[in-house]
């Protein structure tokens, strides 16, 4: 039997946004950043959302299990490991009490009552974790909160949709397990459109009038957002074959993703916004026109990488399928060019504590290339050491297990 082969295109796509991330964390120029931003994270919810199924309506169970293993999981462990070496960080001038971040804000060393108090948050509401050394810890909680949000929203959407059509004695639509009809329209394409209008709206509201989630850490606007985005990625994949028959033509591509970037460029010029949870509603308006536009982007570009077999497709490839490691230990990987700077610079070598990188020159000078490739290529790199290490560790086992005894 011919394996089928694995569309790699968004994989590609999720190494482009890391790679992007790792830019925007690293002080890159204030044009790059503002560019990043504007979409990189809203990537993340809509690839997650591409791989969405409809099976987990029924199997509710398996799906929690996998955000439970795939995020809740990663997030604890590492969340209370660096947790533990906090203090000791301090110890080793890792981080100090001097300088810190952008804003002029720094971190101190945790009593125990504090040690107890963030391992509870932590546990309970995936937060507590050291800002300085794990700054993006927020996405695992988002992504989970916004993808089990969906589900339950789905089956709640549906199941009304199934209720209003038994009422107006419509024939013929049976909810999700039938989709045969409401209106003309199938349930399977009203009941996604709605979520995210629901999800817009919310947030919406909740921009205007400044509320907040208070059982969500920072208020609940990330995961609301990502929720909308995970859902859009769900529609994506819906009409993703007719996508690529439209820019199937060499032009259509490289014209629509041209487009796509002057239009993203232009909102992170004037209307400048991102997923950062204080978004006032005027940051809310201006962010799902370009996250959208900047997904279509890469979606265009990672295609067009995913069409040539070399390097760069199978790094990028690569980078796509070990995000999480880079969102972990990206912060702690510039700590080796932050070592560097200081010595070119000659700078107080309590700087390396600086969150996320050291700010002086940070506008004048190229460092971020640096920590660019240090903040993907050392995770990466331990990454690759650990799988090879273990691969050669089964060989050894089945080898020894081999021999007559």
């Amino acid at each position: 039997m011919k394996s089928v082969k694995r569309d790699t295109t968004i994989s590609i796509a999720k190494g482009i946004a890391i790679i992007l991330m790792v830019i925007a964390h690293a002080e890159a120029p204030g044009w790059l950043c503002k560019f990043i931003f504007e979409f990189h994270m809203p990537l993340f919810f809509m690839t997650a959302g591409y791989f969405f199924s409809l099976k987990y309506l029924n199997d509710e169970a398996t799906f929690i299990k996998k955000r439970i293993k795939g995020l809740y999981w990663p997030f604890w462990k590492w969340s209370v490991f660096f947790l533990i070496i906090h203090n000791w960080m301090f110890d080793l001038g890792v981080l100090n009490e001097v300088y810190g971040n952008e804003m002029g804000g720094v971190t101190h060393p945790y009593s125990w009552h504090a040690i107890q108090q963030n391992l509870w948050n932590i546990t309970t509401a995936m937060g507590g974790y050291d800002q300085f050394l794990c700054g993006a810890f927020w996405f695992f909680r988002g992504l989970f909160v916004a993808s089990i949000l969906y589900l339950i929203i789905y089956k709640a959407v549906d199941a009304g949709l199934s209720r209003l059509a038994g009422f107006c004695r419509i024939p013929g639509f049976s909810g999700f397990s039938g989709f045969s009809g409401f209106s003309g329209l199938s349930g399977r394409v009203i009941t996604p459109y709605l979520i995210c209008l629901i999800m817009l709206l919310l947030c919406g509201w909740k921009t205007y009038e400044g509320l907040k989630v208070v059982n969500l850490v920072q208020g609940g606007y990330r995961d609301m957002m990502g929720c909308f985005f995970f859902g859009c990625g769900f529609i994506f994949r819906q009409m993703v074959d007719k996508y690529q028959q439209f820019i199937s033509r060499y032009y259509a591509s490289v014209w629509t993703t041209l487009l796509f970037a002057v239009i993203v460029y232009f909102f992170s010029y004037y209307l400048t916004a991102n997923m950062n949870w204080r978004s006032n509603f005027t940051q809310f308006l201006s962010l799902p026109l370009p996250a959208l536009l900047g997904f279509l982007m890469t979606y265009n570009i990672s295609r067009w990488i995913d069409s040539h077999d070399n390097c760069l497709k199978r790094f990028l490839v690569y980078t796509g399928d070990h995000t999480l490691n880079i969102f972990i230990f990206h912060i702690v990987a510039y700590k080796t060019v932050s070592l560097l700077k200081i010595w070119y610079y000659g700078l107080d070598p309590r700087q390396i504590g600086c969150h996320m990188v050291i700010h002086e020159h940070s506008q004048e000078d190229l460092f971020w290339i640096l920590y660019t490739i240090a903040g993907v290529g050392l995770p990466l790199a331990a990454t690759w050491l650990s799988e090879r290490g273990r691969s050669k560790f089964r060989e050894y086992k089945a080898s020894a297990a081999s021999q007559p005894q």
